[in-house]
C-alpha cells in the first residue's frame, strides 16, 4: 500500500485542480471587535500580496478579492481556492472566514478542509472575505498555560500568512477518483489483514496505479476509476448495520473562543450547510440550540431567512428543543425546565416545528432528573455519546430506555462511532460496528458527521463517502436520514430495550463541578433572583394588577440559560468567556433586583381595610421567597421576622465553646471542631480522635484536561490546614484566619437553632491546588443522599465495584445527607456543587463517614488565572433528616429580604412539606394565567392540598410548555379555592390557574 498512498499524495491530490489563475487582493484590518458587512465595505482597502502576514489574535481582516473566470472554462467547476495560512489542526480552532458577494449576500464559509468558494460563469467576479484571526488556543492537548485566551495578553504579532487566493478549475474526474481511493484505502486499514475482501481491494488499488500515467493523471483518471468500479460495486451483506447519517456541526456556544465569535461560527456553518444542500438534495442537517438560531436572526437576518426556508423544506432539522446544549449536573430544576420552555417556544414560533429528542452529545454527565423533565417537555428520545469517554467502565448499552428518579423513561441512543464529528470514514464506521452493544437485536444506528466543536459542518468529501458506502462490502450501509426517522425506526426494531436507571455519571471531567467558582456563584444567585422576581411580580400582578415584566424576565432567563452551556458553567473555557460571564451575571443581578424592588413596592399599594392584605403597614417586614416558613415569615409571603439569636461563644481553657441548648460545640486552638454533641439526642457527631470542619489542601495536577479533571490519586498528597494565624471571638462568631503565601482564608463559625453555620471569605492565590472542607461523622452508612433537580439521589459511598470507586467526586446542589436508621446529618451550602463522601474507619477502629465539600481549584488551562482572587461561601451542618436538609438548602439559597413596609398574603399554601413549590409565575402566552410548578421532594407518595388565596376560574395540569395534559396527580379541584394532589415519589407537576383575581 505504500506505493498506492504515495501515488495518491503526490500525483492524484495535486491534480485535482487542473489550472489556476491569480486574483487581485486588497485588505482592511478592523483592529478590534468585528463590524457588520455594511460598515466594512465603506472602509479604505489597500493592496495586499500573497505571502504577507495578517491577523493579530482575535482581530478581523476583510479581503476584497476580484478576478476573472476564463471564457474557456465555461461549463466546468470553477472555484476560488483560499488558504489563509491554515495549519494541520482541526477546523474551528484556527483561522476561518465568511464570504460575501458585493451586495452583502453570503456565499459560504472558508475553513480548513473546506477552503473553496463556487464562482460564477466566465467573466469578472468580486467577493469580500471576512477573515477571523482566531488563535490556536489548543496546542494539541498539552494543557499548558496560554496567553491566547485573554485579549489583554495575546500580543500584537500576526498569527497567519495569506498563502493562496486563486481561481482554480476543479477536475471532477480526478476529484471523484480521489474519493474512490480514500474510500477503499480506508477499508484496507480496518478489514482483517488476511481477509479476501481486503486482498481484493489492495489488488484493485495497485492495478489503478498500474493503468494510470503519473505524468497525465487528468488524462488517465477515468481508467483508474474503471479499475476500481467493481470493488466499489460489491454489496454489503444483508446483516450489515444501517447507519442513519445525519449532517451535524456541534458548535460550542463558548469554549476556546468567546460568544461573540460563536455568533460568527454559527453563520459560517449555516452558510456551508446551505451551499451543500443546493448541490445534494438528499442532504439533511441537524442543528440544536435555539440560542444559536436567535443569534443568526439578529446578526445575519438574510441568512436566517434562508435557514427558515431550509427548515420548511426539511433540509435543516432543529433538534434538542433546548436554548443551549447545557450542562445538566449543576443547573437547578427550574432552569433545566426553562431550557426546554425557551428552546421549544423559539422553534415553534420561528419554524413551526417541535422536536421530540433531547440532543446533548457533549455534556459532562447526565442528571437522573432529566428523563422526567424531558418527558414533561414533550420529548421521547435522548441522544449523547459522551459516556463513551468513561475512564473506567464502558456503558453496557447503545440503544436502551433511560429511567429517571420518578420512573419516567426516554428511549436513548449512543451513536456507536463514539463521536459527533465523524467524517464517515472507514475508521469511524468500523468502530460503529465494533462498539454497537445491541448487535444481533438491532441494526439501526445513528452517525453524526461534520466538523464540530468550533463548527464548520459537513463537507462535500463526507457526502462523497456516504454515497460510496450506501451499499459497500466491508462497511456498514450508510443512509442519509433525519433524526426523528432514525429514532422511530430504532425504537420500533428493539422490542425489549434494556433499561439504565438513575444518573449517567461521567467517569471523567469531575473537576468541572469546582472550576471557575465565581461563575458557579453567579449561576446559583441568578437562579434564586429569577425565582424571587417571578414570584413577587406574579403576586403584584394578581394582588395589585401591576404589569408583569415579561420581556425583562425573558432577557434574564436567556442570559442565565446561555451561561449554563456545558463549557461555560463547568469552568472549562478561556479567560475571555469568564470576564464576559461575570459582567453578564452582574447585569442580570442588577436587572432582577430592580424587578424585585418594583414588585415589592407595588405590594405597598393596597388600601387600608383590606384585612391581612392591606398593603403599606409602615413597619419594616421581611419577604420570604422560599417554599417553607422562615423565622415567622410565611412561605412565599411577607411579614415580620423573628430570627433567633445565635449562641455566644466563650473561652473555656484552651477551647472555645458554643451552646444553644440543642448543640454543644467545642473548637480547639487549630480552629477545628473537636466535639459536636447533639443535646436532644444525647449523641456525639464526631468520631473519637477526629476533627471536623477541617480545611484540606490537595495537589491538583491532572494527568490531562486541567480545568476539566481531578484525579483520585492527588488525594494522597493532601494536608490539613490546622495552623491558623489567629482565632478570635468577634461578636457571635468564632473567626479563624489562615494564611499561606498570598492566600488568606477567613472562616467564621456560628451556632444557631441547632445548626453550625460557616462563612468563608477567601482571597485565593494558589496554583494547581484543590481546597476541601471535611466533616468526619460518627454515622454508619453505605450510601449518601444528594439533592439534584426536583428531588434527590442515593449513591453508594463504598468502593465495592469499579463503578463505585470511579464515582469519587459527585454533584449535589444545596445539600447532602448521610444517615443511619433513626439518625442523620444534613450539610447545606450556598454555592458548592462538588462533593466527596466515603465511609471508612475512625482512629478508634469504629466505622465513620467523611463528607467533604470541594470549595476551590486553581487550574492553569485554558484560563491560567482561573479562580484567582476573592470568594465567599457559606456551609451549614445540623443533625436531622432529609426534610431538614431540604429546608436548610432553600433557606441558604433564598434568605429573607428586608422590605421597608408592605403586606401581601401569599398567593397559595401547600399543606404537606413534602410537596415543594419551585416556581410561581404568569403564563408564557401572556394570558395572565398563573402557573405554579411543584414537585414531590421526600421520595415518597405524598398527598397535599394547594390552598389558593386568590380566585380562579379553572385549574388544570399542564406540561412544561403550559399545554393541558391529563394527570393522575390532580385528584380534585374546588373551583376558586383549592386543588387536591397526590404525587408519586419525585413527581413533577405544573398547574395552570386560569383567570386569577385577588
Amino acid at each position: 500500500m505504500l506505493r498506492v498512498r504515495r501515488f495518491t499524495k503526490f500525483r492524484i491530490r495535486p491534480a485535482v485542480y487542473r489550472d489556476t489563475r491569480p486574483t487581485r487582493i486588497a485588505a482592511w484590518t478592523v483592529g478590534g471587535e468585528p463590524v457588520p458587512f455594511a460598515d466594512a465595505v465603506t472602509k479604505p482597502f489597500e493592496p495586499f500580496a500573497l505571502g504577507r502576514p495578517w491577523g493579530r489574535p482575535w482581530d478581523t481582516t476583510w479581503f476584497d478579492v476580484s478576478g476573472e473566470v476564463p471564457e474557456d472554462w465555461a461549463g466546468d467547476q470553477t472555484e476560488l481556492v483560499v488558504d489563509l495560512g491554515f495549519t494541520g489542526d482541526q477546523p474551528g480552532f484556527q483561522a476561518e472566514a465568511l464570504v460575501y458577494r458585493p451586495d452583502g449576500e453570503i456565499v459560504k464559509a472558508i475553513e480548513p478542509y473546506n477552503a473553496w468558494v463556487p464562482l460564477p460563469d466566465p467573466g469578472p467576479f468580486r467577493l469580500l472575505i471576512e477573515a477571523a484571526a482566531n488563535p490556536i488556543v489548543q496546542v494539541p492537548y498539552e494543557y499548558e498555560p496560554t496567553a491566547m485566551g485573554d485579549k489583554a495578553t495575546v500580543g500584537d504579532d500576526p498569527l497567519y500568512r495569506l498563502t493562496d487566493l486563486s481561481v482554480a478549475l476543479r477536475d471532477l474526474e480526478v476529484w471523484g477518483l480521489l474519493q474512490d481511493v480514500i474510500t477503499l484505502d480506508g477499508l484496507v486499514d480496518v478489514l482483517p489483514e488476511h481477509g479476501a475482501r481486503r486482498a481484493e481491494i489492495v489488488h484493485a488499488l495497485e492495478r489503478m496505479v498500474d493503468v494510470m500515467d503519473p505524468d497525465d493523471v487528468a488524462g488517465t483518471a477515468a481508467l483508474g476509476r474503471e479499475v476500481l468500479a467493481p470493488v466499489l460495486a460489491s454489496r454489503a451483506p444483508d446483516s450489515s448495520l444501517i447507519v442513519s447519517a445525519v449532517g451535524h456541526a456541534h458548535i460550542d456556544c463558548a469554549w476556546l473562543w468567546p460568544t461573540r465569535e460563536t455568533k460568527r461560527k454559527v453563520a459560517r456553518t449555516f452558510a456551508n450547510v446551505l451551499d451543500l444542500s443546493e448541490r445534494h438534495p438528499e442532504f439533511v442537517f441537524a442543528a440544536s440550540s435555539a440560542q444559536q438560531y436567535a443569534w443568526l436572526k439578529d446578526s445575519q437576518p438574510r441568512l436566517f431567512e434562508r435557514v427558515r426556508r431550509a427548515v420548511a423544506d426539511g433540509v435543516i432539522r432543529p433538534v434538542g428543543g433546548m436554548w443551549v446544549e447545557s450542562d445538566t449536573n449543576m443547573p437547578g430544576g427550574e432552569a433545566l425546565a426553562r431550557q426546554f420552555v425557551l428552546g421549544k417556544r423559539f422553534f415553534a414560533e420561528e419554524f413551526g416545528v417541535e422536536s421530540e429528542e433531547v440532543w446533548l452529545p457533549d455534556s459532562f454527565g447526565y442528571t437522573a432528573a432529566l428523563p422526567q423533565i424531558a418527558r414533561a417537555a414533550g420529548a421521547r428520545y435522548f441522544l449523547t455519546q459522551k459516556p463513551s469517554w468513561n475512564e473506567t467502565n464502558p456503558m453496557p448499552h447503545s440503544s436502551f430506555h433511560w429511567e429517571g428518579i420518578d420512573g419516567s423513561r426516554v428511549f436513548t441512543h449512543f451513536p456507536p462511532a463514539e463521536t459527533y464529528n465523524s467524517d464517515l470514514g472507514a475508521a469511524d464506521l468500523a468502530r460503529t460496528e465494533r462498539t454497537f452493544r445491541q448487535k444481533g437485536k438491532a441494526r439501526h444506528v445513528l452517525g453524526l458527521y461534520g466538523w464540530g466543536d468550533g463548527g464548520g459542518g459537513p463537507t462535500r468529501e463526507m457526502l462523497a463517502a456516504a454515497e460510496r458506502k450506501h451499499d459497500l462490502d466491508g462497511s456498514p450501509r450508510v443512509r442519509m436520514a433525519d433524526p426523528d426517522s432514525f429514532f422511530r425506526t430504532a425504537e420500533a426494531e428493539l422490542l425489549e430495550p434494556p433499561v439504565w436507571v438513575g444518573e449517567m455519571y461521567l467517569e471523567l471531567h469531575r473537576g468541572t463541578l469546582i472550576s471557575q467558582a465565581r461563575s458557579k456563584r453567579g449561576n446559583r444567585r441568578s437562579e434564586a433572583l429569577l425565582r424571587e422576581a417571578e414570584l413577587w411580580a406574579a403576586t403584584a400582578a394578581v394582588r395589585r394588577g401591576a404589569p408583569y415584566p415579561y420581556d425583562e424576565l425573558q432577557r434574564s432567563w436567556e442570559t442565565v440559560l446561555l451561561l449554563q452551556f456545558h463549557d461555560i458553567l463547568p469552568g472549562t473555557s478561556i479567560a475571555w468567556v469568564y470576564q464576559d460571564a461575570e459582567r453578564d451575571y452582574g447585569r442580570v443581578a442588577d436587572d432582577l433586583e430592580t424587578l424585585i424592588a418594583n414588585a415589592l413596592d407595588a405590594l405597598r399599594g393596597g388600601e387600608e381595610g383590606e384585612g391581612s392584605d392591606r398593603g403599606d403597614t409602615g413597619i419594616p417586614v421581611a419577604a420570604n421567597a422560599g417554599p417553607y416558613p422562615l423565622h415567622g415569615v410565611p412561605a412565599m409571603g411577607l411579614g415580620p421576622a423573628t430570627p433567633p439569636a445565635p449562641a455566644t461563644p466563650r473561652r473555656v481553657d484552651d477551647r472555645i465553646v458554643l451552646d444553644d441548648g440543642k448543640l454543644h460545640v467545642e473548637i480547639d486552638r487549630r480552629g477545628t471542631l473537636v466535639s459536636v454533641v447533639d443535646l436532644v439526642a444525647d449523641r456525639e457527631l464526631l468520631p473519637q480522635g477526629t476533627a471536623g470542619g477541617v480545611l484540606q489542601l490537595f495537589r491538583d495536577t491532572p494527568r490531562e484536561w486541567d480545568a476539566w479533571d481531578i484525579n483520585d490519586e492527588d488525594k494522597r498528597s493532601g494536608r490539613d490546614l490546622v495552623e491558623p494565624v489567629s482565632i478570635d471571638i468577634v461578636d457571635d462568631a468564632v473567626v479563624v484566619r489562615h494564611e499561606r503565601g498570598k492566600t488568606v482564608i477567613t472562616m467564621s463559625v456560628r451556632l444557631s437553632e441547632g445548626r453550625i453555620d460557616y462563612a468563608f471569605d477567601i482571597d485565593w492565590h494558589e496554583s494547581q491546588k484543590l481546597l476541601k472542607l471535611a466533616f468526619p461523622l460518627d454515622v454508619r452508612t453505605d450510601r449518601s443522599t444528594s439533592e439534584i433537580q426536583f428531588g434527590h439521589l442515593h449513591r453508594p459511598i463504598h468502593q465495592n465495584t469499579s463503578w463505585d470507586a470511579a464515582r469519587f467526586e459527585t454533584v449535589a446542589h444545596r445539600w447532602i445527607h448521610v444517615g443511619e436508621p433513626g439518625y442523620g446529618v444534613a450539610i447545606a451550602n450556598d454555592v458548592v456543587y462538588g462533593h466527596d463522601i466515603r465511609n471508612g474507619q475512625a482512629p478508634s477502629g469504629r466505622p465513620m463517614t467523611t463528607a467533604r465539600l470541594s470549595l476551590l481549584r486553581a487550574p492553569r488551562y485554558p484560563d491560567p488565572s482561573a479562580d484567582q482572587g476573592r470568594h465567599d461561601f457559606s456551609v451549614s451542618l445540623r443533625p436531622g433528616g432529609i426534610p431538614e436538609a431540604i429546608a436548610d438548602g432553600y433557606a441558604r439559597q433564598l434568605p429573607l429580604r428586608t422590605v421597608p413596609s408592605a403586606a401581601a398574603e401569599p398567593l397559595l399554601e401547600v399543606t404537606d412539606p413534602a410537596v415543594v413549590v419551585e416556581s410561581v409565575k404568569l403564563a408564557e402566552d401572556r394570558s395572565g394565567d398563573l402557573v405554579v410548578r411543584l414537585y414531590e421532594a421526600h421520595g415518597k407518595r405524598s398527598r397535599a392540598t394547594v390552598k389558593t388565596r386568590f380566585r380562579w376560574h379553572e385549574a388544570i395540569a399542564t406540561d412544561l410548555l403550559e399545554r393541558a395534559v391529563e394527570s393522575e396527580a390532580v385528584r380534585s379541584t374546588a373551583s376558586g379555592a383549592e386543588v387536591e394532589l397526590e404525587l408519586r415519589p419525585f413527581e413533577l407537576l405544573t398547574l395552570r390557574f386560569r383567570d386569577p383575581v385577588a
